[in-house]
């Protein structure tokens, strides 16, 4: 069975692909010369620029940086400095996860 998406992952997915596209074409690059720079196949890159939410993420960061597609911020540096301190944010949450409980909550709104 097929993993099924969000709503929310499907529009993010395929907002990454038109950008990818759109960024592509700009470059008058064409769909193999793209794939060969990003190291898949051309059938891996069209899933990419549909929008497959299924493509892996890391292969879809890939080839939005090599056609110059910014990722959370306009600068690769201000992207490490965005990751470290979320990183470092995240840690500080701890490792530990007390699961509540669902019972007796009231989730009608």
């Amino acid at each position: 069975m097929a993993k099924s998406f969000t709503p929310q992952a499907r529009d993010a997915a395929r907002a990454l692909g038109a950008q990818v596209a759109a960024a592509r074409r700009r470059r008058r690059w064409s769909t193999a010369r793209l794939a060969e720079q990003a190291g898949v196949s051309a059938p891996t890159l069209r899933k990419v620029e549909r929008g497959d939410p299924s493509v892996a993420l890391g292969t879809a960061l890939d080839v939005a940086v090599l056609v110059g597609v910014p990722l959370f911020s306009s600068s690769p540096s201000e992207l490490a400095v965005l990751a470290d301190s979320l990183v470092d944010r995240a840690a500080l949450l701890g490792e530990r996860v007390v699961p509540i409980s669902d019972q007796g909550l009231d989730d009608d709104f």
